[in-house]
């Protein structure tokens, strides 16, 4: 069975978060690949819309976009995903995974595209619960 850790990235407050995801809702992450929008229901945020944007295998090597499929290959890389150049034109040949997620894939990244649109009625409804926490029963004998 495949079991994935995610993590989450959500621009507006710039803070992410990681959920462990195994089992039947792992399934469905299998063979997506990076740059595909998916629902927020399978790591557990209904309502939203996530875009992957990348990952790691089980060895650590990266996955990288311009890389086809689920496989493993050496590659001649500039710079971007797995390469950081010293010098300017510095090329070198490095391990990466290609952009298809599978079971050798064991972290992967999202961030969060559309949030569920709050509306009046849950603000209302948010301050009524507010308040009747705040405001203790009173019981009345008969």
């Amino acid at each position: 069975m495949a079991k994935f850790k995610v993590t989450i990235s959500d621009s507006e407050t710039g803070k992410s978060s990681s959920v462990e995801v195994d089992g039947n809702r792992a399934l469905p992450l299998l063979s997506r690949r990076i740059g595909e929008n998916i629902d927020g229901t399978i790591v557990g945020l209904s309502k939203h819309k996530l875009l992957i944007t990348g990952g790691s295998d089980k060895d650590g090597f990266p996955m990288r976009s311009d890389v086809h499929g689920g496989v493993k290959s050496k590659s001649l890389l500039g710079r971007g995903v797995g390469q950081q150049s010293r010098e300017q034109g510095e090329r070198k040949r490095k391990m990466i995974r290609g952009d298809t997620i599978t079971d050798e894939i064991v972290q992967i990244n999202m961030k969060i595209l559309e949030k569920p649109q709050k509306t009046k009625m849950d603000k209302e409804e948010k301050q009524e619960k507010k308040t009747a926490k705040a405001k203790p029963e009173e019981k009345t004998e008969p």
